[in-house]
């Protein structure tokens, strides 16, 4: 019997944008051009985040009797085809077996977070099995994934779909990234797909392009099943196609996984629950973090529907926070609340500028830079044009900047290295840039010197204690440094990262005293 394929494959998407916008009725589709903005530049995501628009996948090679075993299993409901006969299915098979063993591994390891809870909705709500596994093919289970065409989160929800289906989708919220909140909208979804089409496949298939794009294809071809319409179709697009094959391979990797090597998920582990706390309008999520110990990335994972540092204006949310570190948390929640406060510099363009460029010269990402500046991604820079740096600006209090100067100088626990910049320094600590200005009276764009002693804010983690103590070993070093001919007070400062003070002091030197080449001095590194 001759092999059958889907017609492929070709470059599908690594968790395609689900309720894909070209084939969606026109009213989701316009929801669909403007997506990204709902998910980009507001977060200034991180790159690794964002899904590729396709994969190769190579020929699948010669599977084992004991794959070829593994691949004939029937799963959990019908999906209307036989493994034996569908080349898509195994080249996929291949694919997260052995070409990209090393993804599935990591996939499998954040979907242990994900899976007990999303199992045991979806077996209460009567749904099949084996769908639990559907956010392999959809996002590898990451909360922050985020596609090209705007869907977003673990089940990579479209704006439009995600809030008719009750989630919060804003400036400041996107529920999107709840692994939570979105199951629920994923088991509503799925639910409806089904009733709409009564078969897993074509529901499947309207989960990736949208209900709309299946119900038309249907009507056009006058055929019933998912495979079917793949064969008449020209309309579908060739990921559509591919993504009932490619789910279907995940499922029977994912109910195999000590035969095929990889480590068992365990349905029963569960995390403990955090403990969900009320805060008020713009409250500073980024000092609330830090306030009971944690560095933002985990408060992040913690609170991913957060977009920003700071809750949203004129409504109260929850935040979750460990069960050992509520008192902590109560005790910041007290306090009035401080809103984050954003300043702007003006950066007058001049020729060769480019939002790349400009973007890097003050350590603030293109997206957020269009966005303050309220203009397309596509626009070009013009000669002249006046541009809005957020986070740029001097503050408006002299005596808090110095306030803040005085009291990190007596705080100081991190010793600038060369190559040091506040932007590598705050990612060293997983802190922002922005706090670690403020925390020390300095500018964004101010150029650190070495040797400058800077406050790190989150002074409690070990990763500052163990900067600290490097820093302390490095200042009890003692170079003997020999006056070379040319050589000034000023050079040599400059040249190890101390002030000339430092040297007069070290030296018991007169403030206008000389030094002749041949002196000896004394330099503490």
């Amino acid at each position: 019997m001759p092999v059958k394929k889907a017609q492929g494959p070709f470059p599908d998407g690594s968790g395609m944008a689900s309720q894909n916008a070209e084939n969606m009725p026109p009213q989701d589709a316009a929801v669909k051009e403007g997506a990204p903005e709902a998910c980009g530049p507001v977060d200034n995501v991180d790159p690794l985040d964002v899904l590729p628009d396709g994969e190769e996948l190579p020929d699948a090679e010669s599977l084992s009797a004991e794959e070829q075993k593994i691949l004939d299993t029937q799963i959990s409901f019908h999906i209307g085809l036989d493994t034996e006969e569908n080349e898509d299915v195994q080249r996929y098979f291949h694919y997260y077996t052995h070409v990209q063993r090393g993804t599935m591994t990591g996939w499998l390891k954040r979907a242990q977070l994900y899976l007990p809870h999303i199992r045991e909705r979806f077996l209460a709500e009567g749904l099949p099995e084996d769908l639990i596994y559907l956010p392999f093919a959809e996002s590898g289970f990451n909360p922050f994934a985020q596609s090209h065409a705007g869907a977003c989160g673990v089940w990579q929800f479209m704006p439009r779909t995600a809030i008719n289906y009750g989630l919060t989708v804003d400036k400041w919220v996107d529920e999107r990234r709840d692994p939570h909140k979105s199951t629920e909208a994923a088991i509503a979804y799925l639910k409806k797909l089904y009733g709409d089409f009564g078969d897993w496949s074509l529901a499947l298939a309207a989960y990736n392009a949208g209900e709309g794009a299946i119900g038309r294809a249907l009507k056009k071809t006058g055929t019933e099943d998912f495979f079917s319409l793949c064969e008449a179709s020209e309309d579908l697009k060739k990921e559509t196609k591919l993504y009932v094959p490619k789910f279907l391979a995940l499922v029977k990797v994912a109910r195999n996984l000590e035969k095929l090597g990889f480590e068992p998920l365990d349905m029963e582990k569960r995390s403990a629950a955090p403990v969900m706390l009320k805060v008020k309008p713009e409250t500073d999520l980024l000092a609330l973090s830090q306030s009971v110990g944690m560095d933002w990335k985990s408060f992040r994972e913690l609170n991913p529907s957060f977009r920003k540092q700071e809750s949203p204006p004129g409504r109260s949310v929850k935040v979750a926070v460990p069960g050992h570190l509520v008192a902590k948390a109560q005790d910041f929640l007290k306090r009035p609340v401080t809103a984050r406060q954003v300043r702007y510099a003006s950066h007058r363009v001049k020729p060769g500028d480019t939002w790349w460029g400009i973007s890097r010269k003050y350590n603030v990402s293109v997206a957020v830079l269009q966005q303050v500046n309220d203009v397309s991604r596509t626009k070009a820079l013009k000669v002249g044009q006046a541009l809005r740096i957020p986070g740029q600006g001097p503050a408006s209090d002299s005596d808090s900047v110095a306030d803040a100067r005085k009291w990190a100088s007596k705080r100081a626990n991190y010793l600038v290295r060369e190559g040091d910049t506040l932007w590598s320094i705050a990612k060293q600590f997983k802190t922002d840039p922005a706090s670690l200005s403020k925390a020390n009276g300095i500018q964004r764009s101010a150029v650190l010197r070495v040797g400058q002693k800077l406050y790190v804010p989150d002074a409690g983690s070990a990763e500052v204690k163990i900067a600290k103590a490097s820093a302390d070993a490095v200042r009890t070093r003692l170079v003997n440094y020999k006056v070379r001919p040319g050589d000034s007070l000023w050079g040599i400062a400059k040249r190890f990262g101390v002030t000339p003070s430092d040297l007069l002091a070290w030296n018991n030197l007169a403030k206008n005293g000389h030094i002749r080449p041949g002196d000896r001095l004394k330099v503490y590194r």
